[in-house]
């Protein structure tokens, strides 16, 4: 598979890969292997960043639309992801309650569903 959808699997950012991740090919068995025994740059990866926007979005509790209409576009690291949460700016505060209501629906929703 191509580098971008082995990061994607990985939950990593492509760009902050090693080179000889991102010009060569990734197989099944490759990516398998990372993902049981990652090595020491895909664990600091996962550890410090910089993360894709998936991955901050889940780490701040919204959505990745949620993001944009915050004005983050970039990728961002664990400690700047730590400071936004300390920091806890108004837009972030909406975000993570209109998230909350969604998830509130989409449960209701489901339990309409099953009954």
């Amino acid at each position: 598979m191509k580098p971008a959808t082995a990061a994607k699997k990985l939950g990593v950012y492509l760009e902050a890969t090693p080179a000889e991740f991102r010009e060569g090919l990734v197989s099944r068995d490759e990516l398998n292997a990372l993902q049981t025994d990652p090595p020491e740059w895909l664990q600091e990866l996962r550890r410090t960043g910089p993360h894709p926007r998936p991955v901050v979005a889940a780490r701040l509790g919204i959505s990745i639309s949620g993001l944009a209409r915050g004005g983050i576009t970039d990728p961002l690291t664990t400690d700047e992801i730590d400071a936004l949460k300390a920091d806890n700016p108004e837009w972030l505060e909406r975000e993570r309650a209109t998230q909350a209501e969604v998830r509130k629906e989409a449960a209701r929703l489901k339990g309409d569903v099953e009954k």
